[in-house]
């Protein structure tokens, strides 16, 4: 065995191998730790069970389902092309079926996928929505339909990680009108009576940091991260992205941009006014941010969009449905197959008010119940009987002797 080789077997070839520091990787644990609400002192913790994860062998099984998607999830974890810190933690899992990032196809596949269900214990990670339409045919795989696939997976797992908005409340495939029936995993699982916990982690795409922070909560501590009544990790979702917002002083200024290519948006302005949904999004984007912490929507300059919004419970709610349009401040009001902006409403509304007004004002003119305009004195009386301090003395002249 070569240096080189032997080097690769122990954690810090790994790394090594993969062009990652120590210190890098350290950091990478304070940024878990962080997540997870942990204070520093349990970054050697941290540190030290992913060594012993990634070279005993003994891996964590898991499971991805790939629903009704357009796999940016799945693109969003796997970052091919440019392996990081993430990408090594994720190799404490075995990903014993995934449609998009396996190498076996078919029915050797299939069989693993069985096989992996059958031992039980391992995590379930769904993308996509599952749709229910046509009694469940609107999405099949491997001559299955979707929803037995999913359900019959969620069996006999430790837990469910929903991951991205599409698997939490069915995302843009529940956009109105839904043909497909699209749903949330969570809500799907529940109306099977199946028990299983599921953790939801929206946004489009799933930032894979909150994936790897909810693996090494699950591995490390043995437990999953505290969840609110949506299912969602708290830590990771109970601040607004408006409450970490780095334009957040310019909100409380004042000062906002109004039109894209302005001098306000060249100084950075609040895009609060562009329809930056911000203030009702609870994620912490502008914390941990995305592709290895480069950037995130609104430090490249556009409004959040409110992905990470999300209702398991009402797919009628998804992110599409009630922020969009998204460069605008409110939602559209649907009436029926008709869809209005709020201030469309209210001009139109005013409109109609104005019309029937004069309408109303020429039938009391017709009617004849409005025959006279009110008489109009020639002079105030004051000035009459004061006509050396009148204000228009020789107005009163004309009609002083009356």
């Amino acid at each position: 065995m070569t240096t080189r080789e032997a080097s690769a077997t122990t954690f810090e070839g790994m790394l090594e191998t993969r062009g990652i520091t120590r210190r890098s990787f350290l950091k990478f644990c304070g940024v878990i730790a962080a997540t997870l609400g942990l204070s520093e002192v349990a970054i050697p913790d941290i540190a030290k069970a992913l060594e012993i994860g990634a070279t005993s062998g003994k891996l964590q099984p898991a499971i991805w389902l790939e629903l009704a998607s357009c796999t940016g999830c799945t693109e969003s974890l796997a970052q091919v092309e440019t392996p990081d810190v993430a990408t090594i933690v994720l190799e404490l899992l075995s990903l014993n079926y995934s449609e998009t990032l396996s190498a076996g196809a078919g029915h050797s596949l299939e069989k693993a996928k069985e096989e992996t269900i059958e031992a039980g214990g391992y995590l379930l990670i769904v993308e996509g929505a599952v749709m229910e339409g046509w009694d469940g045919n609107a999405l099949r795989i491997a001559g299955e339909k979707g929803t037995d696939i999913v359900a019959h997976a969620a069996e006999n797992a430790a837990a469910v990680l929903a991951v991205g908005s599409c698997a939490v409340d069915g995302g843009w495939q529940a956009a109105y009108p839904n043909p497909g029936g699209a749903l949330g995993v969570m809500k799907f699982l529940q109306s099977r009576g199946i028990t299983t916990p599921v953790i939801n982690l929206p946004t489009c795409p799933v930032n894979p940091e909150w994936i790897v922070a909810v693996v090494v909560s699950y591995l490390l501590l043995g437990r999953l991260p505290e969840l609110d009544e949506k299912g969602y990790p708290t830590l990771i979702f109970g601040q607004s992205i408006h409450d970490n917002c780095p334009r957040r002083g310019h909100f409380e200024n004042g000062e906002f941009v109004y039109e894209f290519g302005s001098i306000e948006e060249q100084k950075g302005y609040c895009l609060y006014p562009m329809g930056c949904k911000g203030p009702q999004t609870y994620t912490n984007c502008p914390i941990v941010r995305w592709n290895a912490k480069v950037s995130w929507c609104v430090e490249a300059g556009a409004p959040c969009a409110g992905c990470g919004c999300a209702d398991p419970m009402r797919a009628h709610r998804n992110w599409v449905d009630v922020n969009t349009p998204f460069l605008k401040r409110h939602r559209v009001i649907r009436i029926g197959d008709k869809g209005f902006q709020p201030t469309t409403v209210a001009a139109g509304v005013a409109g109609i008010l104005a019309v029937a007004l004069v309408i109303h004002g020429f039938g009391m003119k017709a009617t004849g119940r409005a025959p006279h305009g009110a008489d109009f004195e020639d002079a105030r009386e004051w000035d009459k009987k004061h006509p050396d301090q009148a204000i228009f003395p020789a107005s009163l002249k004309k009609g002083g002797d009356e």
